[in-house]
């Protein structure tokens, strides 16, 4: 079982993969990551990573969170770490619609204390801080952010 989430925004695929491509906007929509230090140059192609900070000063972790797949204007696959939860495969895909493009997430711990939590309570606690994310995505593609 897979905690999914799905939301409608009114822009162009081509838009959430402008937000997407640009690495130094990811603490600004993945909710948990607080603040980047590093963009490879290669990003987002595969293998290419991220070097971001998860929690809150003073208690911050460093990290990274590597593309899988690369697919634009329609899928991306990450392997998202955020130490000491875990690490989770994190799926967005993008598909035209009618008001702009419908926007689904799918999130799977794969390591760690998070991965060991029962099903249930794993794919509520995703869900719910997977709804502020794309919220959040939502924000910055509608309004252009690049």
């Amino acid at each position: 079982m897979v905690a999914h989430n799905v939301r409608v925004l009114r822009c162009e695929p081509e838009d959430v993969f402008r937000v997407l491509s640009n690495g130094w906007l990811y603490p600004t929509w993945v909710v948990g990551a607080s603040r980047m230090r590093q963009v490879e140059d290669a990003w987002p192609a595969v293998g290419s990573r991220l070097h971001h900070s998860v929690g809150v000063w003073p208690l911050l972790i460093d990290d990274t969170t590597v593309s899988l797949e690369w697919q634009p204007p329609n899928r991306v696959a990450l392997q998202a770490r955020g130490w000491p939860i875990g690490e989770a495969k994190v799926v967005i895909e993008v598909r035209p619609h009618a008001e702009g493009c419908v926007v689904r997430i799918h999130e799977t711990p794969t390591k760690g204390p998070a991965a060991l939590l029962p099903r249930p309570i794993a794919d509520a606690l995703v869900r719910w801080r997977n709804a502020e994310t794309l919220h959040r995505l939502g924000y910055l593609a509608e309004n252009g952010a690049a």
